[in-house]
């Protein structure tokens, strides 16, 4: 562990100011001018990754084998990060003005199936029960009921949002009775299986590999992320954001995912500007230290999920950031990870 004290933060806490005709044209159509690196990724997949995706369906022979390399880089090893967290940005802030703001469907309408978002279940998903129930036990996606460093409960915890996540997602809206997120799950829904079933006709291996393998990836994925960033709660105080969250800092992850690794003050103020995460983090160490608050540095969470369920408390400990010298040796922080990990059955009603 490191004592807060020697960091030196190094994630963005500023964004590129426009250098041209095309970076000032984009920047006159957004709400906010920080978001200039939004629009530039949308560009370089537009001008990339539609195109290769479109090749999927229309190449043959060694030209097809090509055009799948180059698709499945760019895809899963180059955007998936940065796209799925863009469009987690946009979801919370729109980027555009108010008369531009159709252009706010671009993003989950036409890049998103790429990835293997279906248009409107990440958004009803997440603005509409996530955040609302704050991984509580109405939250379809909460990890209070799992055992979190263990590899049986988070299959199950996956097994489970993949059979009936969204079946479960429009049965809370439901309950809710929130018309405006049920009517866009089933368009979204509806729209992308349409798409699929019709593509599979044309084609069905680039159909698999440019929709349906996205589509199983990306819900394991952001399984697997919000299990990292869930995975150590309070059982005596599990809806405090400093104590069901965790923070990654000083890692590239930030740089390219647009602070993603700030799950704690995300959940504090979750229309807070990508940018303005480290900030926040600076001015509010005292209220990290007194939550004993979970922050790693030079970790980001795919590392902390694999040495969770290796059970390498240790090494996780190694990371932890010491506010204001709250933890007084590494061994308090390992056992306070492993009380945060216990499964907790069930939460109890705080009388009025």
């Amino acid at each position: 562990m490191r004592d807060f004290a020697q960091i030196t933060i190094q994630d963005p806490m500023s964004a590129v100011k426009p250098l041209n005709f095309l970076d000032r044209f984009w920047v006159s159509l957004l709400k906010d001018s920080r978001d200039l690196p939004l629009m530039q990724l949308t560009a370089k997949i537009t001008l990339t990754l539609l195109p290769l995706t479109v090749l999927l369906f229309f190449t043959h022979g060694w030209v097809w084998g090509l055009v799948f390399v180059a698709h499945f880089y760019l895809n899963h090893l180059y955007f998936k990060g940065p796209f799925g967290l863009m469009l987690h940005c946009a979801i919370h802030r729109p980027l555009f003005k108010k008369e531009y703001e159709a252009l706010n469907n671009y993003l989950p309408w036409c890049l998103a199936p790429l990835f293997g978002h279906t248009p409107e279940t990440y958004r009803a998903h997440h603005i509409g029960m996530h955040h609302a129930e704050n991984n509580m036990e109405t939250d379809g996606s909460s990890t209070l009921q799992f055992q979190r460093d263990d590899m049986r409960d988070f299959r199950k915890y996956v097994t489970r949002f993949l059979l009936f996540g969204v079946y479960e997602l429009y049965l809370y809206h439901r309950t809710k009775n929130r018309k405006f997120f049920m009517n866009r799950i089933l368009a979204g829904e509806i729209a992308f299986y349409t798409m699929v079933i019709v593509l599979c006709f044309v084609n069905f291996t680039a159909t698999f590999f440019a929709f349906i393998f996205p589509l199983i990836v990306f819900r394991v994925v952001a399984m697997l992320g919000n299990w990292s960033q869930h995975c150590f709660v309070d059982a005596e105080d599990p809806e405090n954001p400093y104590k069901n969250s965790g923070t990654c800092i000083n890692h590239f992850y930030n740089h390219k995912c647009w602070n993603d690794g700030y799950h704690i003050s995300h959940h504090i103020f979750p229309h807070m500007h990508w940018t303005e995460h480290p900030n926040h983090l600076l001015q509010h160490q005292n209220e990290y230290a007194e939550n004993k608050a979970l922050v790693f540095e030079n970790l980001d969470f795919l590392r902390v999920f694999i040495l969770l369920m290796q059970k390498k408390y240790d090494k996780l400990a190694d990371h932890v950031v010491n506010f204001n010298g709250t933890f007084k040796s590494k061994e308090e922080i390992v056992e306070l990870m492993k009380q945060r990990t216990m499964k907790i059955e069930a939460i109890q009603a705080v009388p009025a």
